[in-house]
């Protein structure tokens, strides 16, 4: 690959490196047999951008709303919509913080790596809970009429 830069150049230019990333265009940096990609927060924002979750949201027989995560294995329970989409953003950033402190694991499970670009995208947006809410799209379920 032409475009990959020597990690001993970045380190010496560390500044320079940095404003290129951050103004001009992401870059790709080896270390001995190593590559990793730089780039920055926006375009890391805009490449995640189509992750977006769904939400199958059922009501109870109690009147309260289920909601479940297509993309996860994540639900939530609550009396009204908006306390279930308060809800469900919590327990998403519980579980992405979770993963990431435990990305070996997390990443390595068959069941639970393709579940890494919805953690990230969730991530770039937790440090404010309406910027979670906003990943969501929700469905919900028609009540089947007893026959």
């Amino acid at each position: 690959m032409k475009m990959v830069l020597k990690a001993s150049d970045v380190r010496k230019e560390w500044s320079k490196f940095i404003d290129e990333v951050k103004w001009v265009k992401p870059a790709l940096v080896k270390r001995n047999r190593d590559i990793i990609a730089v780039l920055s927060f926006d375009l890391l924002e805009f490449i995640l951008k189509e992750y977006k979750l769904t939400v199958e949201v059922k009501q109870e027989e109690d009147g309260s709303y289920t909601g479940i995560l297509n993309e996860m294995d994540l639900m939530a329970n609550a009396t009204d919509m908006e306390s279930l989409e308060l809800e469900l953003a919590r327990e998403l950033l519980e579980y992405s913080e979770e993963y990431m402190n435990e990305f070996g694991l997390y990443y390595n499970s068959p069941n639970r790596k393709n579940h890494f670009p919805y953690v990230y995208r969730v991530i770039l947006a937790s440090d404010d809970i309406e910027k979670v809410k906003k990943l969501f799209s929700f469905h919900l379920q028609s009540k089947k009429k007893a026959s």
